[in-house]
């Protein structure tokens, strides 16, 4: 039975509705954190243009092989073991990337992981590209929802090492690896899509 969850079907045309104004150009996407791969054959099949290239940590590829498998998308690729707390992990991946894309991660990552997370896309994304990263994030250490401060309330008690990323962190941290962040949208549930950028060259 293939894994499913629901908070990806909710949010799949939300998201699309982003990421089908900024990847327009054909090209692959490298999606980091894959989950169940029902994001993977949603935007393949929708944006036919690009080429989905799915990650994740080795437990969940038998999960992501069987919706990849079922949908029989000829722009998909079998997932790439990754794990953004080792060092050089982007080396898994074939670059340059003229799009990442990731949803619902760095949340659960600890700091060490996005901070991983952020380099390797530093590395892998090529100078036209764009990272889309969908989630709950706060601003200024403020939640813009009671939802989500309870959320990260939730998360930090479960594991100390996660919780809602703040924007202001995220801003500084992009930035030393060559990044800015240029759009953000509100989506439904108080989450928000950002759309990331190389910075021009000094």
């Amino acid at each position: 039975m293939k894994p499913y969850a629901e908070s990806a079907e909710q949010n799949r045309e939300p998201i699309l509705a982003v990421i089908r104004e900024v990847f327009t150009a054909p090209g692959t996407v490298l999606e980091v954190g894959s989950g169940t791969g029902q994001h993977a054959v949603a935007f393949a099949g929708a944006l036919p243009h690009l080429t989905w290239q799915t990650s994740d940590q080795r437990e969940n590829h038998p999960g992501i092989q069987q919706w990849l498998a079922e949908a029989g998308l000829a722009n998909t690729r079998e997932p790439l073991t990754i794990d953004t707390r080792e060092a050089g992990w982007e080396a898994a991946v074939i670059g340059p990337m003229d799009g990442i894309f990731s949803a619902n991660t760095v949340h659960i990552m600890d700091w060490p992981a996005v901070e991983g997370f952020f380099a390797g896309v530093g590395q892998l994304l090529s100078e036209e590209g764009a990272f889309c990263l969908y989630g709950p994030f706060s601003r200024g250490g403020e939640h813009n929802a009671p939802s989500n401060a309870e959320f990260d309330a939730f998360l930090r008690q479960r594991d100390g090492g996660s919780g809602v990323r703040d924007l202001d962190d995220l801003e500084a941290l992009a930035a030393r690896h060559g990044l800015y962040l240029a759009a953000e949208h509100p989506m439904p549930a108080d989450n928000r899509t950002l759309v990331w950028r190389r910075a021009a060259r000094q």
